[in-house]
């Protein structure tokens, strides 16, 4: 496995560009469209061969954004905004289609269902997973995030600060990582508080589950770890380390064999998941890589796998993945 870059664009945004999610190819749209989300309050959408622009920014945030997801038809995303709004959207035209109120510092990290029928989002100082039906975006639940057995007691009560939420392939697990380590699991059949994983002590910023095993998942942490968990057995399946500073953010490839990883260490590494090693190192970006996304599989004429990378230097990176 081995990635090849294919292009960079210097000044995508005019501010540092936090988050980056493919819209899957939809019935309307051959291929898939990477969206990046910025502090200078604005979505763009790119094509995915040469990340030639493929439409107007999407304005609307009063802050930076933060966080996206795209829904799995393709048609619809959520971006996330500092300014504590959840804003969905229509990928192509831009039209705005819902906005999810949170109270102040309480949504971070989204991701939608696998069948599309609902958005979670971490819920930053609420201590919380927020979690909307997607028909008429209206709020299902809110799952607490318990403090675990033995923790100390902090001054800011719950001491529980939600930055990643991730949904298992087949929809039956919500994990959630915290700013002090702690990564919650839900069965979202009955909405209930499973267990936490434990090993990290310090801010979980992004999670993935695995599309091959719905039990596997991968979390990034600002100790420079990756961790491997059967989120199901509440067991750490393995570890990996190679950067040099904080990881903020993982993606695993569509055939489950790989996981890319961006690091304040200003590089994408891409990581073999059976050898647990890094297999290699891109270094196109002069600062912190805060996304890092696999184009998913279908669409019209695609022969290849594709990673994007999005930075705190405004740039965005698109590589080859074989």
């Amino acid at each position: 496995m081995k990635l090849a870059g294919l292009k960079s664009v210097d000044g995508a945004h005019e501010e540092s560009i936090w988050a980056a999610a493919w819209a899957p190819a939809a019935d309307h749209r051959p291929t898939a469209v990477l969206l990046t989300g910025a502090l200078d309050e604005t979505v763009r959408a790119w094509r995915p061969d040469d990340l030639a622009s493929a439409g107007p920014p999407v304005r609307g945030h009063a802050l930076g954004v933060v966080s996206l997801a795209a829904h799995p038809a393709g048609a619809l995303a959520a971006a996330v905004s500092l300014d504590s709004f959840v804003r969905v959207f229509d990928v192509d035209s831009g039209a705005s289609v819902a906005t999810l109120e949170a109270p102040p510092s309480e949504v971070w990290g989204v991701q939608f269902h696998p069948k599309g029928n609902a958005l979670a989002a971490a819920g930053g100082g609420s201590g919380s997973v927020k979690v909307w039906d997607t028909e008429k975006w209206q709020p299902i639940t809110s799952l607490a995030v318990p403090r675990p057995e033995g923790a100390r007691p902090d001054k800011t009560g719950s001491g529980k600060f939600v930055l990643s939420v991730a949904w298992s392939p087949d929809g039956n697990l919500l994990a959630c990582g915290s700013m002090d380590g702690t990564i919650a699991v839900y069965d979202t059949n009955r909405m209930k508080f499973l267990h936490h994983l434990e090993g990290h002590h310090m801010p979980v910023r992004s999670m993935v589950f695995s599309p091959v095993d719905p039990h596997v998942l991968f979390t990034a942490c600002d100790d420079s770890h990756i961790h491997i968990y059967d989120a199901k057995e509440k067991t750490l399946i393995g570890a990996m380390s190679g950067h040099a500073s904080w990881v903020l953010s993982i993606d695993v490839s569509p055939d489950g064999l790989a996981v890319a990883t961006g690091s304040s260490d200003r590089t994408v590494r891409l990581w073999d998941i059976n050898m647990r090693t890094s297999v290699q190192t891109m270094s196109n970006h002069s600062d912190q890589v805060w996304a890092v996304a696999f184009r998913p599989p279908g669409g019209a004429g695609v022969r290849a796998g594709r990673l994007a990378s999005a930075s705190d230097d405004k740039s965005i990176s698109l590589y080859d993945y074989s």
